[in-house]
C-alpha cells in the first residue's frame, strides 16, 4: 500500500530540472506549457536545496546524460543531497534527454540513476516509458523487472528531434492519468 504523507496538504507539483546546453531547458518550458504552469513550482537543480524537496509529495525531474552515463553537471552537483532525501510518501515522474546513437550504451543513463536513489529512498516513480522504438545498447533506465520499459519519459534531441512533441504529449497524459489513480488509491488507504 502507498500512502501520501498526509500532514501536508498539496496544491502545486515541484518539477526540478537542470541543464546544460539548453535543450533540457527547452523540453522543460514545453512541459510546462503542456501540463500547466498554475500547477507547477519550477525549480533549476542548480538552485536548489536538498529541504525544498521536502515541500512536495508530487515531484517531477527533468535531467539530460552527458558523456559516458554522467549526470547533467548541476544534478551531479547536487547528487550527494539528493541521495540522503527521504522520499517516502512520494510520487516521482523523471524526464531525460541522451543520444541513442553517439552515446548508445549510456542512453538516458541519468534517469535510471535518479530513479534507483528514489525507489532505494522509498518512493514511487511513475511515468514508466517503453523502450522499443530506440535504438540504443544499453541503459541504466532500464527497469530491471520489466526491461521493455525504461523508468521515465526517453527524449532524443539529437537524433529524433521531431518525435520530442508527441513523446512529450503522450507521455504527460500517461503520467496524469497514473497519479490521479496513485492519489485516488492513496485517499482511500488512510
Amino acid at each position: 500500500m502507498y500512502v501520501l504523507n498526509s500532514k501536508r496538504i498539496m496544491n502545486k507539483i515541484g518539477l526540478f530540472y537542470g541543464s546544460d546546453t539548453g535543450c533540457t531547458d527547452d523540453v522543460t518550458k514545453d512541459f510546462i506549457g503542456l501540463w500547466g504552469e498554475e500547477e507547477l513550482d519550477v525549480s533549476e537543480i542548480g538552485y536548489t536545496k536538498k529541504s525544498e524537496f521536502e515541500a512536495y509529495d508530487i515531484l517531477i525531474l527533468g535531467l539530460s546524460t552527458w558523456y559516458d552515463g554522467d549526470l547533467q553537471s548541476d544534478w551531479e552537483d547536487f547528487f550527494d543531497d539528493f541521495k540522503t532525501i527521504d522520499f517516502t510518501g512520494k510520487i516521482v515522474a523523471i524526464y531525460g534527454l541522451g543520444d541513442q546513437i553517439g552515446y548508445s550504451e549510456y542512453f538516458i543513463d541519468g534517469v535510471g540513476i535518479l530513479a534507483k536513489e528514489i525507489l532505494k529512498n522509498g518512493g514511487k516513480i511513475i511515468g514508466h516509458w517503453p523502450n522499443e522504438d530506440y535504438r540504443f545498447t544499453d541503459s541504466v533506465a532500464i527497469i530491471p523487472e520489466n526491461e521493455s520499459h525504461f523508468y521515465g519519459l526517453a527524449l532524443d534531441n539529437d537524433n529524433e528531434s521531431q518525435l520530442t512533441d508527441d513523446r512529450l504529449e503522450t507521455w504527460i497524459s500517461q503520467v496524469k492519468v497514473e497519479l490521479k489513480e496513485a492519489l485516488a488509491i492513496s485517499s482511500t488507504s488512510v
